[in-house]
C-alpha cells in the first residue's frame, strides 16, 4: 500500500479564505490582518473586546516521552479538533510555532501529519508572520543596548563580569554556545565572555506567550534582569531603557495567528517555547482568545507530558488562571514496543509482550496527570503496522490503569478516524470531574519546588545542588521571586537526564547544572544534567534534503 506523503497531502489542501474561517469564530473581517490569503493576525482590538465572555472547555494533548519511532502529538491534536468539530461542536485548535532549528536539523516540520494537519504547511515550517524574527530581534536589541550603555561611561554601574543577558538566533548553532565578544581594540568596546541561546529559549520568547496584552508585555520586558552591579544588586531592561523599543518590534508579533486545518477548521498557531528548555505552550494570548470564540479548545503542550504537560500546568495555567478539563495523552504501539526493548529497524513485527513491557513509560505519565485533579484518555495514534493484539495490549493496560485508551486512526482518515475520541473527550469535559490545582504551591521554597518536580514527575530519589545553586536561589527568595514556579531544562527523552533511559527508571539522582532567573517571564529556569539552550545540528541535518524542485515547491521539508 502507497501513502502520499504530508507535503503532498498539504499541498493538495483546499483551502478557504481566512476570511471565512474568521467568521466561523465570530472575527469580523475588518479584524483580520491578513498575511496573504491563508493567514491573518487577529487584532488587539478584537480580542480586548471579548472580556467577560464565558469561556469554553480547554482540552490539553500531551504524550509519552518521544521516542524515534514516533507518537503523532500535533498530528493528534489538529485530528481532534477536527473531530470535535465534526460532532457538531465548535472547536478552535491552539498549537505553537515552529523553530527553524529543528527543521533545518533533525525534528522536520511541526505542523500534525498525514490528513491531520495544519496548513499552509511550507510557510507555517518557515518565516510564517514572522513572529520568530521578531522575538529575536527585541532581544538582541536589548543586548546591543547593554554593551552601548557600557561603552559609553556604563552610568549603571554593571559588573561585565555579571552581565546574564546572552543574544540570540532561531537555528541550531553550537559554535556560538560559548563566545568571547567585543574583540579588536577601543573602538569595539570591552571585550567579556557570552554566548547564544536559540530564540525559542529566549526569555522574551516566554514573556510574549504569558502576557495578556501590551501593557503587561512591556512590564514584564522591564522587569528583566540584564545584569548586576559589583555589590549584586540588579539591572533591569527598564534601566536600560530598552522596554518601549522592545514593545515596538513585538507590537504585531503579540497578536495571535488564525490559519486552518486541512479540514477548514479554525487553528490558532503562536509562541514557539521547547519544553525541554522552556514552558513549552503556545500563547496565553491565543489560547484565552480561542477559549472565549469557541465552545472547545485543543491546545498542546510540548514533548512529553513530565515536561510540557507538567509546565503546562505549573506555569501556564497558574500564570493564566486557567484549568484544563480533560487531557489527551497520546502513545503509539510502535513506542510502546521501544520503551519494551525493540529495536527501531524491528519495529514492524507483532510483540506483544515487548509492548506491555513498554507500557510503564505510559503508567507513569497517566499517574503524574492524575496527580493534577485532571481526568486523562489515551489516544493511540494507529499505525498500519500494528496488530489487533499489540493494540489490546495497551487498552488492557490503560484500563489497569484506571483510565480509557481509544484507538485513532485520524493520520489516514482525518476526522472521520478520530471520532470516538471526540465523543470520549466530550462526555469526560462535560461532566465536571476535573479538579484541578498545581502540584506545589507559590509558598514553597524554590529548591523544594524543584524537589518536588524531580520526585512526583521524574520519581527522581534526590536532586543534586551545589551550595553556590542553593545559595543563589536562597538570595532570589530574598530579593522576593520566592514565589515563581520553576522551568525544569531537561532532556525530553527520559525521566532522568540520561536520554537513553527508556521506561519508567527509578533508582536515579537529578543533577542541577545552572539556574537562571527570569524575573519578566516570571520562573526560575533550572538546567538539569547536559541539556543545552543552543541545540547542535546532527551529523546529518535536515537541511542537507531541504531544496526546491523543478516546478519551485519546497521539498525535504517534512
Amino acid at each position: 500500500m502507497s501513502f502520499k506523503s504530508d507535503i503532498e497531502i498539504a499541498r493538495e489542501a483546499k483551502k478557504k479564505p481566512i476570511q471565512e474561517i474568521g467568521l466561523r469564530l465570530g472575527i469580523p473581517t475588518e479584524h483580520l490582518l491578513p498575511y496573504g490569503h491563508d493567514k491573518a493576525k487577529v487584532s488587539q482590538a478584537f480580542i480586548e473586546g471579548l472580556s467577560g465572555r464565558k469561556n469554553g472547555k480547554l482540552i490539553l494533548v500531551t504524550a509519552i516521552n518521544p521516542t524515534p519511532a514516533g507518537e503523532g502529538k500535533t498530528t493528534t491534536t489538529v485530528g481532534l479538533g477536527d473531530g470535535l468539530n465534526r460532532i457538531g461542536k465548535k472547536a478552535a485548535v491552539c498549537i505553537r510555532e515552529a523553530s527553524l532549528g529543528p527543521c533545518f536539523g533533525m525534528k522536520g516540520g511541526a505542523a500534525g501529519g498525514g490528513y491531520a494537519q495544519v496548513v499552509p504547511m511550507e510557510e507555517m515550517n518557515l518565516h510564517f508572520t514572522g513572529d520568530f524574527h521578531a522575538i529575536t530581534s527585541a532581544h538582541n536589541l536589548l543586548s546591543a543596548m547593554i554593551d552601548n550603555h557600557i561603552y559609553w561611561g556604563n552610568e549603571l554601574e554593571i559588573d561585565i563580569r555579571r552581565v546574564v543577558w546572552r543574544r540570540v538566533m532561531d537555528m541550531n548553532d553550537r559554535a556560538l554556545r560559548d563566545i568571547v565578544a567585543s574583540l579588536g581594540g577601543v573602538a569595539n568596546g570591552f571585550p567579556r565572555q557570552t554566548g547564544f541561546d536559540i530564540t525559542v529559549a529566549s526569555e522574551v520568547m516566554a514573556i510574549l506567550c504569558l502576557s495578556l496584552n501590551l501593557e503587561d508585555l512591556q512590564k514584564r520586558l522591564g522587569d528583566i534582569i540584564v545584569a548586576y552591579r559589583r555589590d549584586k544588586t540588579p539591572v533591569y531592561c527598564r534601566d536600560i531603557k530598552a522596554d518601549g523599543a522592545m514593545t515596538v518590534l513585538l507590537k504585531d508579533a503579540m497578536q495571535p495567528n488564525l490559519v486552518q486545518t486541512l479540514e477548514n477548521n479554525p487553528a490558532f498557531v503562536h509562541g514557539g517555547p521547547f519544553a525541554n528548555i522552556a514552558h513549552g505552550c503556545n500563547s496565553v494570548i491565543a489560547t484565552t482568545t480561542a477559549l472565549r470564540v469557541a465552545d472547545y479548545v485543543v491546545t498542546e503542550a510540548g514533548f512529553g507530558a513530565d515536561l510540557g504537560a507538567e509546565k503546562f500546568m505549573n506555569i501556564k495555567c497558574r500564570k493564566a488562571g486557567l484549568a484544563p478539563d480533560a487531557v489527551v495523552l497520546v502513545a503509539t504501539v510502535r513506542a510502546m514496543k521501544m520503551n519494551g526493548g525493540v529495536a527501531k529497524a524491528d519495529l514492524g513485527a507483532e510483540n506483544v509482550e515487548a509492548v506491555q513491557n513498554g507500557c510503564a513509560n505510559l503508567g507513569r505519565h497517566i499517574e503524574n496527570i492524575k496527580s493534577f485533579g485532571v481526568p486523562v484518555v489515551v489516544a493511540i495514534n494507529h499505525f498500519v503496522t500494528d496488530t489487533d493484539a499489540e493494540v489490546e495490549a495497551v487498552k488492557a493496560y490503560v484500563k489497569s490503569q484506571g483510565s480509557e485508551a481509544i484507538l485513532c486512526k485520524h493520520w489516514a482518515k482525518g476526522s472521520e478516524g478520530i471520532e470516538d475520541l471526540a465523543h470520549r473527550v466530550v462526555e469526560i469535559a462535560e461532566s465536571g470531574v476535573s479538579n484541578f490545582a498545581p502540584i506545589y504551591p507559590d509558598e514553597m521554597s524554590l529548591f523544594e519546588k524543584i524537589e518536588t518536580v524531580a520526585k512526583r514527575i521524574y520519581r527522581a530519589d534526590e536532586v543534586l545542588a551545589d551550595k553556590s545553586i542553593r545559595d543563589q536561589l536562597k538570595t532570589w527568595e530574598d530579593q522576593g521571586y520566592g514565589h515563581l514556579p520553576v522551568c525544569m531544562a531537561k532532556t525530553q527523552y527520559s525521566f532522568t537526564t540520561d536520554p537513553n533511559r527508556r521506561g519508567a527508571p527509578t533508582g536515579f539522582t537529578i543533577p542541577v547544572r545552572e539556574v537562571r532567573l527570569s524575573a519578566g517571564a516570571g520562573f526560575i529556569v533550572v538546567i538539569c544534567g547536559e541539556i543545552m539552550t543552543m541545540p547542535g545540528l546532527p551529523r546529518v541535518p535536515s537541511a542537507e534534503m531541504i531544496m526546491l524542485n523543478e516546478a519551485g515547491q519546497i521539498e525535504g521539508l517534512f
